[in-house]
């Protein structure tokens, strides 16, 4: 069997969607923390660079019979883990489900994260000049409209779970997005189907454990 090591950190969003996918799999992967803030961003130094060029987390090392190969990107690291660890599946068995989910983990992935994570939240504040509380309001608008959508998406699917009563890949997905909402103070009246939903999957271990809080690399609590 492979050996996984998982480039992470605590906070990111994207890496906390692998961890919890690693946790459904009941998968083992080394930690390996990359400080996105510590001395200007280690995802930003050539070490790190060379793993994965976009500077970005997480970066998934297999390590097989076949050498070493370097995973980025995390929906495209979740894929690879059901397709070589099918069982339990994280996407639906009928096509058409199986494509209205993997549209909720975009929309999610791809719409609302990318425009209000640090690195736009970093250029915002510094190359544009604008301030905190107009940068909270860029970060809420687009977590609030692009969340307001994703429960329109979900809410004729939903069960316990995004898509009936088993998590999987839409689930994964909106929990960190979830945590970045109310990190952020948005507005998640409009969402009752994702915060039910939301809560369910927190009461998963394989959710819990995935937590920032509960990440090695995160800071003791005040």
């Amino acid at each position: 069997m492979a050996s996984l090591a998982l480039y992470t950190y605590f906070r990111s969003s994207a890496a906390y969607r692998v961890r919890i996918a690693l946790n459904l799999k009941g998968l083992t992967a080394e930690q390996v923390p990359v400080h996105l803030l510590r001395d200007g961003g280690e995802q930003l130094k050539p070490e790190y660079l060379a793993l994965n060029p976009q500077g970005q987390l997480p970066t998934l090392a297999v390590d097989d019979a076949t050498g070493r190969h370097l995973l980025t990107q995390s929906l495209a690291i979740v894929e690879y883990l059901d397709e070589v660890h099918p069982t339990p599946a994280l996407l639906p068995a009928n096509p058409i489900v199986r494509a209205q989910a993997r549209a909720v983990a975009l929309a999610i992935a791809c719409d609302i994260h990318p425009i209000n994570n640090l690195r736009v939240q970093k250029y915002l504040k510094g190359e544009m000049g604008v301030d905190e509380e107009r940068a909270g309001r860029w970060v809420r608008h687009w977590m609030e409209t692009g969340l307001a959508a994703v429960e329109a998406m979900v809410r004729p699917h939903a069960g316990r779970f995004c898509f009936g009563d088993t998590p999987g890949m839409a689930d994964l997905t909106l929990v960190p997005q979830m945590f970045n909402a109310r990190r952020f103070n948005a507005d998640l009246s409009a969402c009752p189907t994702l915060v039910a939903i939301d809560q369910a999957c927190l009461a998963l271990p394989a959710f819990a454990d995935a937590a920032p809080d509960r990440q090695a690399d995160a800071p003791p609590a005040a």
